[in-house]
């Protein structure tokens, strides 16, 4: 029986001991299966000579489609929602971005919010290092936990920290009606 070497015995050269394979009291009760047959040599050629060749260069009418694909994506918003006693609290990251470049929107229970981050400047993608930062536009729609009363919402911007203030709605309280005979 050949034990194939680990990954770290293939990397290091090494050779580990072998042992006496241990006998389980499931192995003694089920009866020893054939072992697998290890694939023949020329399939594992056949697919190490895939693995190797090199990919093919990308027609311009694909990197174009790819390139307008990403243009057109947006980021989605990261976001912050808590409660306090009389508020929903959403706040959320928007360094870069200007107030007047953020939508803020209601409808019902669905609060979405949209706007871009743009660059000042223009720097070629082979400069890169890294590029971590989302540049372009964004947007992130949540749906809000309990009903808010949309004419007293607040937003505002500090140090980058968007935060919107979103005062609950009373709760209806339930009355009893009476029903009277005529």
């Amino acid at each position: 029986m050949s034990i194939k070497p680990s990954f770290f015995e293939k990397i290091t050269g090494t050779k580990s001991v072998q042992r006496e394979p241990r006998i389980t009291q499931s192995q003694l009760r089920r009866p020893q299966r054939p072992p697998a047959q290890e694939p023949p040599q020329e399939k594992i050629t056949r697919d190490v000579q895939i693995q190797e060749e090199t990919p093919k260069k990308e027609t311009p009418n694909l990197e174009k489609r790819k390139k307008e694909f990403l243009s057109e994506a947006e980021g989605q918003l990261v976001l912050d929602v808590y409660q306090d006693d009389g508020n929903i609290i959403v706040k959320s990251t928007l360094a870069g971005v200007k107030p007047e470049d953020i939508d803020i929107t209601i409808t019902n229970d669905m609060l979405s919010i949209k706007g871009a981050r743009e660059k000042e400047e223009n720097i070629e993608e082979d400069n890169y290092y890294y590029q971590e930062c989302y540049w372009g536009a964004f947007s992130r729609s949540v749906i809000l936990p309990t009903e808010v009363e949309a004419d007293r919402i607040q937003a505002s911007i500090k140090n980058g920290v968007l935060t919107i203030v979103l005062p609950k709605a009373e709760k209806v309280k339930t009355k009893k009606i009476s029903v009277i005979e005529q």
